[in-house]
């Protein structure tokens, strides 16, 4: 019976070694710092537009809570209501 324990542990140790493994995510272009880009979380509409100007292009408000975007030319500025909840670098 110790055999057949010793064969069975080992058939299951060789067939599990193979099934390891990891994938690898390519994230050229962001930016792993917060608040490196763009306002921090938090600002209101109004400083983000007295401090880095005018967007190119706002996206209405969405959802509840309702989220809304501006985008600029390096980065895009996501709110809740009329406060920032995160900035991220374009592509």
């Amino acid at each position: 019976m110790t055999k057949l324990w010793k064969a069975t542990i080992l058939a299951l140790m060789l067939g599990t070694a193979g099934m390891a493994g990891a994938d690898t995510l390519d994230m050229d272009g962001t930016s792993a710092q917060p608040g490196s880009v763009g306002p921090a979380s938090g600002t209101t509409q109004a400083s983000v537009e007295a401090n880095f100007g005018s967007p190119i292009a706002k996206k209405p408000p969405v959802g509840d809570p309702p989220i809304s975007s501006w985008e600029y030319d390096s980065f895009i500025v996501y709110f809740e209501y009329d406060r920032v909840i995160h900035a991220v670098k374009k592509r």
